[in-house]
């Protein structure tokens, strides 16, 4: 299922920090969480070929904040599409509504880009959209509603953004995104070996 606790210690456990407050932390504290947190960045041995696999996939899904079985349709997915099974993969979950969002800088993390589309505060091509997985497609055009342009999440998440992608464009007078292109797995801003997760579902 889904990760629903402590941000800091799934971000710490993976080595990948989820939020601004995870980044701080592991500057201080770059070693797993736990008893046995601080011995274990000492540690040389290398893992087994599975568990270097199942550590990427668990990397993968906790940066888009995915349960195990959407993660596993969108390898099928990917399969079956011609291509790049890597570039395929990442592309869909790439053009996930809620992922765009965090790319075009309204969120600061994929956990409040999905808060954001739950709540219904975007439309995409005017018309309301409250589903964080919706395939967004190159062209359409996302923007805060009227209603929802006060709210200080948008202004802080704006003025916290780091770089945006290239695929993504944002209009931050206008508070809309837009999709240009679907990325391949080079170019995009992820944390994992998704070589290794396709090798992990290929097993």
């Amino acid at each position: 299922m889904k990760y629903t606790g402590p941000k800091v210690r799934i971000s710490r456990k993976l080595g990948v920090a989820l939020t601004p407050k995870a980044a701080k932390v592991m500057e201080r504290k770059p070693y797993a969480p736990g008893q046995h947190g601080p011995q274990s960045q000492f540690k040389r041995s290398r893992p087994s070929p599975y568990k270097e696999q199942l550590i990427e996939k668990q990397k993968l899904r906790a940066q888009y904040n995915i349960h195990e079985k959407q993660l596993r349709n969108y390898y099928k997915k990917a399969t079956q599409k011609e291509g790049n099974t890597a570039d395929n993969l990442v592309g869909m979950l790439e053009s996930r509504l809620d992922n765009v969002v965090l790319r075009g800088g309204l969120a600061r993390t994929i956990y409040q880009a999905r808060q954001i589309v739950n709540h219904g505060h975007l439309l995409v091509d005017g018309k309301r959209v409250n589903i964080p997985s919706y395939n967004v497609k190159p062209g359409q055009v996302i923007q805060v509603r009227d209603k929802s342009r006060n709210t200080p999440m948008f202004g802080d998440a704006l003025a916290s953004v780091g770089r945006i992608p290239d695929y993504v464009t944002t209009n931050e007078n206008a508070l809309t995104i837009s999709l240009s292109r679907v990325p391949n797995y080079e170019e995009t801003q992820i944390f994992a070996e998704v070589p290794k997760v396709i090798e992990f579902y290929s097993r």
